[in-house]
């Protein structure tokens, strides 16, 4: 381990009047605590900063980074049409954010804690985001002197900063203002971990605990029975249009912009309807399972229309269509692939429909015939491998692109239906799919759930993944898909924000208080925490059950807990109607500034929380979690 003083450029200050006093001692299971204690005895005031460097073992081979929530791996597929940053050995390149080092500021994290490996093992280091000399910064690399991961007080991003944008830009920074005689001592963790990848897993279930023990839980707004009926309110009052019945995508906080006033033509509201993931089945059932449960006619009239709407017209190949938007109708998913249709979305509509089947006390043949056509179209583009297809022809059902895990959804809707319908055909689908994806989860590779971020890693793959494999176990209940899921648990918490960022009390998100553990980082690409992650919260108890491990339940109430913060208890509650929910909480710098939010209200931002407070309300085996 190495520490070093830079001056606010970055370059080291190899002498002058400080005194450094390290001392590392051993816990067990190659955890260190490190204790720094820092002295400026120079006589005139000085900025700088302070960097700690611990080299990787020295193994060949290509190496291997984490940084939970930001950086996995090289983070970026070459084939890859999203831009943000990826490491390459010997690369540096502004404009296709490539690089062979990478830091980056703490609040981009969602545990301030990096790893590094080769083939001979690896290492971590972790230390709080916030110290008394600022807001801290993660790093790692390579060069001829070999690789390293670092942790810096205050932060420098190196060798440039990714604000959103697809290029680099001016590498954001800080120094802090040494005085005299002024004094610093820092805590980090220093983890000697073997060259297994999967060794981040106990690491950060450490971590996560640490900071459980150390702070009180979040404390929501409203309890999960006024989650529920603000969101059911929200999403029908703001989102639900009729002729045709649609939930549209997104609606203002500003009424006056999006054209309600007589006078004022409408500006902002996204008149368009995904047949699932941003709108669409899912949060149409959730609105129907609320407007059962508490016997609103309205919302039970909405949700059927939705799910009416969307499952009366298929396309040529025989599956829902991607988008609605009224301007045009029906046509294709989120790509630049002509007549290309995603299959995550297809899939996730399909099993939301088998769901809302599940649970109505009525027929609906227009329903069953839709989930059956998909369902026969998923089974018929599956190849010999398991492989179900990411993207497809609307009109001839061609698979136009098997990369990534986007087919990964197919599983879990396959395994409800054979539960549903009893088709065999549907479980052995279901099985091979999820033997082919296999690989993704405990490679730690999964990408390309969302439609627009294309081969990218995603918290949302990892809600996809938990799904699947919890899915399949109760109609397979074997020992391989609980681990399955289980490292697909435990990659998609990495995600999950296990500390409170500082915010600025000026800001939204400071003046209300808000809470980031809990929250999810959307993904490295989309640096802003969202709360799609809610979506899976019963399978994430029912894995804590199946493995005996409560921190997945714990982890699904947390997250829960988090999202019942900024839902608008009135008209005017941060500047929003009642029951809006926004997409967009900014920790970092990344579209937006640290402590706003995005002022619009988007349906399956308040869809996934309906849905989560539904199921802690009425599934029984969530009845004994601590929401």
């Amino acid at each position: 381990m190495q520490v070093t003083v830079e001056d606010e450029r970055g370059n080291r200050v190899d002498d002058g009047p400080w005194q450094l006093d390290l001392t590392i001692t051993p816990v067990a299971d190659g955890e260190h605590w490190v204790r720094l204690r820092v002295v400026y005895t120079g006589i005139e005031p000085i900025d700088a900063r302070l960097r700690v460097e611990v080299p990787l073992p020295g193994g060949s081979g290509h190496p291997h980074w984490l940084i939970p929530g930001l950086f996995y791996g090289d983070n970026r597929d070459p084939a890859c049409a999203r831009l943000y940053p990826r490491f390459a050995p010997g690369g540096l390149d502004a404009e296709k954010l490539v690089a062979d080092r990478w830091a980056f500021r703490a609040d981009r994290a969602a545990t301030p804690v990096v790893f590094g490996w080769d083939q001979s093992g690896g290492v971590a280091l972790e230390t709080d985001a916030t110290t008394s000399l600022g807001l801290t910064g993660l790093g790692f690399g390579e060069s001829e002197d070999g690789r390293r991961i670092w942790v810096s007080f205050p932060y420098r991003e190196e060798p440039f900063s990714y604000v959103g944008e697809p290029r680099g830009v001016a590498p954001l920074s800080a120094v802090h203002r040494w005085q005299p005689g002024e004094s610093h001592e820092l805590r980090l963790g220093l983890w000697q971990l073997p060259a297994d990848t999967d060794s981040y897993a106990p690491v950060l279930s450490h971590l996560r605990s640490r900071e459980r023990s150390a702070r009180p839980p979040v404390e929501p707004w409203v309890d999960v029975p006024t989650a529920a009926e603000l969101t059911a309110y929200g999403l029908w009052r703001w989102h639900y249009r009729t002729d045709p019945a649609v939930l549209t995508e997104t609606a203002l906080f500003d009424r006056e912009l999006a054209g309600d006033f007589a006078g004022t033509p409408g500006q902002g509201d996204r008149l368009a309807m995904h047949v699932a993931w941003v709108s669409g089945i899912p949060y149409a059932q959730a609105l129907l399972r609320h407007g059962r449960r508490t016997g609103n006619q309205q919302y039970v009239d909405a949700g059927i229309a939705v799910i009416d709407h969307i499952t009366g017209e298929l396309t040529l190949a025989g599956t829902f269509w991607g988008v609605w938007y009224a301007e045009r109708g029906w046509t294709q998913s989120w790509t630049p692939v002509p007549r290309g249709l995603h299959a995550r979305t297809l899939a996730e509509a399909t099993l939301f429909t088998v769901r809302a089947l599940a649970a109505e006390p009525v027929e609906h043949p227009r329903w069953r015939a839709a989930a059956l056509a998909n369902l026969d179209f998923a089974v018929g583009v599956q190849d010999a491998s398991g492989n179900l297809g990411s993207l497809y022809h609307a009109d001839t059902g061609e698979v136009l692109s098997r990369l990534g895990a986007a087919g990964l959804t197919w599983v879990t809707a396959l395994a409800e239906a054979y539960e549903l319908f009893g088709d065999e055909r549907y479980l052995d689908a279901a099985r091979r799919g999820a033997a082919y994806y296999a690989a993704d989860v405990r490679n730690g590779t999964l990408c390309g759930a969302p439609e627009d971020v294309d081969l990218a890693p995603t918290s949302e793959d990892g809600y996809a993944a938990v799904m699947a494999y919890v899915a399949l176990h109760r109609v397979d209940p074997v020992a391989r898909w609980v681990e399955l899921a289980r490292s697909a648990a435990d990659w998609m918490l990495t995600f999950r924000y296990s500390y409170d960022v500082s915010f600025a009390p000026e800001t939204i998100l400071g003046a209300y208080g808000f809470r980031s553990r809990g929250a999810d980082q959307a993904s490295p690409s989309n640096q802003h925490l969202h709360n799609y992650g809610l979506i899976c919260t019963r399978e994430l108890a029912e894995l804590s059950t199946l493995t005996g491990d409560p921190s997945y339940a714990v982890s699904a109430a947390e997250h829960l807990r988090c999202f019942r913060q900024f839902v608008a208890r009135r008209d005017g509650d941060f500047n929003a109607r009642r029951g809006m929910v926004t997409e967009r909480y900014y920790q970092t710098e990344c579209f937006g500034p640290p402590g706003a939010v995005l002022t619009l209200s988007h349906s399956w931002c308040i869809g996934v929380l309906l849905l989560a407070c539904e199921d802690a309300l009425t599934v029984a085996e969530l009845q004994s979690v601590q929401w």
